[in-house]
């Protein structure tokens, strides 16, 4: 589990450096909200899943033919 979380970080370590400075003293925190997107972002895709599925299920059967 803590391999996840280190993932995450890192991850919002990287998406905080394309808009802040890594010198800027809000860096960690910037950081950690970036984390904290990706993180709820994942959550909302895993929860959501069957139903993102089933859309995408569902137009790639309309567009063959009958």
């Amino acid at each position: 589990m803590g391999w996840i979380a280190r993932l995450m970080l890192i991850a919002g370590n990287l998406v905080a450096s394309w808009f802040v400075a890594r010198d800027a003293l809000n860096f960690p925190v910037m950081s950690f909200v970036a984390a904290l997107f990706l993180f709820v972002s994942l959550v909302a895709l895993l929860a959501f899943w069957p139903t993102i599925a089933r859309l995408f299920r569902e137009m790639i059967d309309i567009d063959k033919p009958k």
